[in-house]
């Protein structure tokens, strides 16, 4: 039985061959040496002197490479999807990396980022994330636990080895309270808007009427707006956004398309409001809001316009996106289907409309209730 060991082993044209590490690849893989001899013994020999001439470590023994850590990974995910998305998704991933992931699971390297470290950062968030230490929203640890899914995907399709690819992960969302004015603060907010009729406040009625959200009342011109067919045709959206690519500026104001494609719509305008519109100065080009070519008043200066007007009509502070909610929800009451609801909204699909707004009362609960029989009950 021929002997082996110590790399060594019996070609088949009877020599003995040793072989042994002489170098190392930029990737870090081993490049062999051989030596040669006629016996065991000479090819052992002849091989120790061999390492102890070119000072090699034993075969056995593999320089360590330096593992590949996730925020390497998650740099490389972003730089190949900036591309491909709206600059206001990008600034939004960046933003949830720098604040949530680098710092704390981005030195991990990619081979020990395991569920529960994952698990126990998305915790931890949900705990003491945020400025304040106070913790995070659902929805925001939901955002960040999609990136990093996203980011090990990327890392799967690129041929690195991930010891978890997250999904498991879960995050139960809770739904916030949707804040709807109320038949009497509608009616307060409408007789102010309608007494002093400035193109913003006919903004804010125009909104309360078609359900717009305030990126796109502020990004309505009037070349969107057909008088004469009654429709507004929602196409682009205002937001400001963090500016990465300047020093001298933090943000800055963009207008893009809406955020999806469904969000891209044409709506009817009610009878009463196309009066209102008739009434105003004639303007046929420039932004809604003002009607000038270029002068716009962006997001958040138009929510603190809608601040004042209500403590000017004595209606308690609400957000402008309060106006969306409470059209979809007087739409649902007059009976509005929802699929024809959920087109005006632009929502991506009617499950949002419907997860979202048709919730019914506890008086048509009873109604249905009603309706059902025990059989064979005496009458």
């Amino acid at each position: 039985m021929p002997r082996t060991g110590k790399n060594l082993h019996k070609r088949k044209d009877g020599r003995w061959e040793g072989r042994y590490i002489k170098a190392y690849s930029e990737s870090g893989k081993a490049v062999y040496g051989y030596v040669y001899a006629r016996t065991y013994r000479d090819a052992k020999d002849k091989l120790e002197q061999t390492r102890n001439r070119e000072n090699e470590a034993p075969a056995t023994e593999v320089p360590p490479e330096c593992p590949e850590l996730f925020e390497d990974v998650a740099k490389a995910w972003l730089e190949s999807v900036k591309p491909r998305v709206k600059e206001s998704t990008s600034v939004k991933y960046a933003n949830l990396l720098e604040s949530y992931v680098q710092p704390t699971i981005g030195p991990i390297p990619l081979n020990e980022l395991t569920q529960e470290r994952i698990e126990a950062q998305c915790l931890e968030l949900l705990r003491t994330g945020g400025a304040k230490n106070t913790g995070l929203s659902t929805k925001t640890v939901s955002s960040v636990l999609s990136v990093i899914r996203t980011a090990l995907d990327f890392a799967v399709r690129n041929g690195k080895a991930v010891v978890c690819d997250a999904k498991s992960v879960k995050i139960t969302q809770t739904a916030k309270e949707l804040h709807i004015l109320t038949k009497n603060e509608q009616e307060k907010l409408s007789e102010y808007l309608c007494a002093n009729l400035t193109p913003v406040n006919l903004g804010i009625l125009t909104c309360l009427c078609t359900g717009l959200r305030i990126g796109e009342i502020c990004a309505l011109r009037w070349e969107d707006i057909s008088l004469s067919e009654q429709t507004i045709h929602v196409c682009r959206t205002m937001q400001r956004i963090q500016d990465l690519g300047s020093k001298e500026r933090k943000t800055k104001v963009t207008v893009t398309t809406p955020k999806s494609p469904r969000s891209i719509r044409i709506i009817p305008i009610p009878d009463d409001l196309v009066k209102l519109m008739k009434i105003q100065p004639t303007f046929s080009v420039g932004y809604f809001l003002t009607g000038d070519e270029v002068g716009y008043i962006e997001p958040r200066t138009m929510q603190n316009r809608f601040k004042r007007v209500l403590r000017e009509c004595g209606v308690p502070s609400v957000n402008f996106h309060c106006l969306r909610h409470t059209f979809a929800t007087n739409c649902i009451g007059l009976g509005v289907d929802v699929k024809t609801l959920s087109e005006i909204l632009g929502h991506a699909s009617v499950n949002i409309t419907m997860n979202r707004y048709v919730h019914p009362s506890m008086g048509l609960k009873k109604e249905n209730m009603g309706r059902i029989s025990i059989p064979f009950v005496v009458k």
